[in-house]
């Protein structure tokens, strides 16, 4: 009979310790880590490309226009506001000042310090290209050149990487004159890369500016 009593209370001895030591461990908060009543939560220990990665918007948006605007961003700055090129392009969607002037844009410094400001004038400068463009949109949307299905959504990123005037050229000779700017990215390539995108609600304005208010 004592000899159960012993062991009696040795399990309760050894169940008391081991229960006292599961919540320690729940209860501790560790530098990188702790867990709570309802979720663990992980503290954010970033190497600095995963620090980038989290400061820029990611196109995850489909092939709306909000999604359209987001991956051309990430192409040209990470989506950054911030963002100048060693060649001197500035901002999120990486405008050059004589861009910015054909739009009403005077004030490059005003121009970086307001992301509102950047976003009107990437909608501008559709404007301003789709009317430019309005004739070979017309004729050659929904045709093959190169290998690659023209859309209207990858002829206005094709203008915003090499000008309107590049892409006339490449619709009048039938895909063999491709530009490719200062990096080596080609027109076709933007085609292709933004093609698909809804541009539809993008008025053609043949003097599409910013207004003065922005």
């Amino acid at each position: 009979m004592i000899k159960q009593w012993y062991f009696f209370v040795f399990v309760m001895l050894i169940v008391g310790v081991v229960s006292f030591s599961f919540t320690n461990i729940n209860n501790e908060k560790y530098a990188w880590f702790y867990v709570s009543e309802n979720e663990t939560h992980y503290h954010d220990v970033k190497t600095q490309v995963e620090f980038e990665m989290n400061h820029v918007l990611v196109p995850f948006t489909g092939k709306s226009f909000t999604g359209f605007k987001q991956a051309l961003a990430f192409k040209e700055s990470q989506g950054k506001y911030n963002k100048v090129n060693e060649l001197g392009y500035m901002g999120k969607y990486q405008f050059g000042m004589e861009t910015m002037r054909s739009i009403g844009i005077q004030d490059s410094l005003q121009f970086m310090n307001n992301p509102k400001l950047q976003e009107k004038a990437f909608k501008a400068l559709l404007s301003k290209n789709k009317w430019e463009l309005r004739k070979e949109l017309d004729q050659f949307v929904g045709k093959e050149i190169n290998g690659v299905l023209i859309t209207e959504s990858g002829v206005l990123a094709a203008a915003h990487l090499g000008g309107t005037g590049s892409v006339k050229r490449f619709f009048k000779s039938k895909g063999n004159r491709v530009k490719k700017d200062a990096f080596g990215t080609s027109i076709l390539t933007y085609m292709k890369k933004f093609g698909g995108y809804d541009t539809r609600f993008i008025p053609a304005k043949s003097n599409a500016k910013v207004k003065k208010s922005s």
